[in-house]
């Protein structure tokens, strides 16, 4: 698997308007610096565990995006670097996610996790109670984060007419809660949506940021 090669096709390949995270999780050092070399300077990580010791070992102009499942209690650990949060699925995280941030007097950049598959195991809002947080009082209060987007998975499954209906019901979600006024930490600009098998229909569906581990580095050891 070349590495190089992939990041630049996809440089190449990629509208100006979506950003590549290659997601790291799982590969060693070696190649997350092989894709730094080519000039790959965001990465996206699913565990704590695993993000804080690169974190502490690769470059420090890599932008880190936490974008799996986070648990209350590890935030502190990523709190003096994150860049990003796709993976906000509930209020008590988010008001975690803003205590931490506040403790190292940064502004983290979330996503808001919106339950768009068919399969039960995945995390996040309904559409109903992400417009519940954002109408609420809580928003205003959290001055240590941003709402920057939404963040979706589409079910796993080889039926692409799915899949596509997925992403369209996020995107429409999106556009909808771009007309509202809510707090002024929040701002309706990117949309996470994409991975390895199913990046390209996101790109057509209107996903700004696309999740990308396999296709950069091969299979996960």
């Amino acid at each position: 698997m070349n590495i190089k090669n992939n990041i630049k096709n996809f440089r190449e390949n990629l509208p100006p308007a979506v950003k590549l995270i290659a997601v790291s999780k799982t590969q060693p050092v070696e190649k997350i610096q092989d894709a730094y070399d080519a000039g790959q300077r965001v990465f996206g990580e699913n565990k704590v565990q695993e993000l804080t010791p690169k974190y502490e070992q690769l470059p420090k102009d890599i932008e880190w995006h936490m974008i799996g499942h986070l648990q209350s209690n590890k935030v502190k650990f990523i709190a003096p670097f994150v860049q990003w949060i796709h993976s906000v699925d509930s209020e008590k995280l988010l008001a975690e996610i803003n205590r931490q941030a506040a403790r190292h007097q940064r502004t983290i950049n979330c996503l808001l996790q919106i339950h768009i598959a068919q399969e039960e195991t995945k995390f996040g809002f309904s559409q109903d109670e992400a417009l519940a947080l954002l109408s609420g009082d809580t928003l205003s209060q959290l001055g240590n984060i941003r709402i920057a987007g939404l963040m979706g998975m589409a079910t796993f499954t080889n039926d692409a007419g799915q899949v596509r209906k997925e992403f369209r019901s996020l995107k429409s979600f999106f556009e909808t809660l771009k007309t509202r006024t809510f707090s002024s930490n929040m701002e309706m600009r990117e949309l996470s949506m994409g991975m390895s098998g199913d990046y390209a229909t996101a790109i057509e569906e209107g996903s700004t940021m696309i999740r990308v581990g396999t296709a950069i580095f091969g299979g996960r050891t």
